[in-house]
C-alpha cells in the first residue's frame, strides 16, 4: 500500500482512538449510566393499587459509577434524592466490583490515548523499535478493547445479578420496600461499547495497511525453512 494511503489510515484510527478516550473520560462523570424505575411495593401492597393506580408509586432512578438521583413515589408526590457511591453507597455495593470498573475506565482512558500517540507517530514518523511499529498499534488496541469488554461484563453484572438498582432504592429505607420496575442501559454505558468496537476497527485498519498480525508466519518462510531442513 501506498505510504500516502497509510498515513491516511493511521490518522484516521488515531483520530478515533483519541475521540474515545474523550467520550470515556466524559461517560464516567455522568450519571446516565443506567435509567430505571422503582415501584414503592409496601405503599401499593398497602392500598392494594391495580392498574394506573399503581402510577402513584413508582418513582424514578439514574444512576452513573460515582453518583446518582432517585425519585421516590410512596402515594405522596415525588421526593427526589441525591446520593453518591464513595462513601455513602459503599456498604450495600459490590464495592469490588464497582472499583474494578471504575479502574477499567482509566485504563481505557490511558491506552486509548496511548494508542492515539503511536498512530499518528506511525502516520507522520518512522517507527524504530517494536511497540512503536505494527506490533505496538495492535497491543494497544487490543488492551484498550479488552477493557471496554469487561467494563460492559462486568457493570453488568453489577446491575443485574447483584441488583445494584433495588440496593440503591432501599438505601436508608426502614419501612418501605422498593422493586425495581424497570430498567435499561443509558447513554454512557453504550459509548463505552461504542469505543470498544472503535479500538476493534482500529486492528483491522492496521491490517487493511498492510501489516501482518502479530506473531503470525509467512508462506515463504515456511517453504524456504522445509527446503532447507530436506537438504540436511
Amino acid at each position: 500500500m501506498p505510504a500516502q494511503q497509510k498515513k491516511i489510515i493511521f490518522c484516521i484510527a488515531g483520530v478515533l482512538s483519541f475521540a474515545c478516550a474523550l467520550g470515556t473520560a466524559a461517560a464516567i462523570g455522568t450519571q446516565l449510566w443506567v435509567k430505571g424505575t422503582i415501584l414503592c411495593k409496601t405503599g401499593a401492597l398497602l392500598v392494594n393499587a391495580t392498574g394506573q393506580e399503581l402510577e402513584k408509586f413508582i418513582g424514578e432512578i439514574q444512576y452513573g459509577l460515582f453518583y446518582g438521583e432517585r425519585v421516590r413515589q410512596c402515594g405522596l408526590g415525588g421526593r427526589p434524592f441525591q446520593f453518591s457511591f464513595f462513601p455513602d453507597l459503599l456498604k450495600i455495593i459490590p464495592a469490588s466490583i464497582h472499583v474494578s470498573v471504575i479502574l477499567f475506565c482509566t485504563v481505557l482512558i490511558v491506552f486509548a490515548l496511548v494508542g492515539a500517540g503511536f498512530f499518528m507517530f506511525n502516520a507522520f514518523g518512522s517507527p524504530y523499535e517494536t511497540l512503536h511499529g505494527p506490533v505496538g498499534l495492535y497491543l494497544w488496541s487490543f488492551i484498550a478493547c479488552s477493557c471496554g469488554c469487561l467494563i460492559m461484563i462486568l457493570f453488568s453484572s453489577e446491575v443485574k445479578i447483584h441488583h445494584l438498582s433495588e440496593k440503591i432504592a432501599n438505601f436508608k429505607e426502614g419501612s418501605f420496600t422498593f422493586k425495581t420496575h424497570s430498567e435499561q442501559f443509558a447513554n454512557s454505558f453504550w459509548i463505552v461499547l461504542v469505543c470498544s468496537l472503535v479500538h476493534f476497527v482500529n486492528a483491522l485498519l492496521i491490517r487493511f495497511a498492510g501489516f501482518e498480525f502479530p506473531f503470525s508466519k509467512s508462506k515463504d518462510s515456511g517453504t524456504t525453512t522445509g527446503a532447507a531442513d530436506l537438504m540436511y
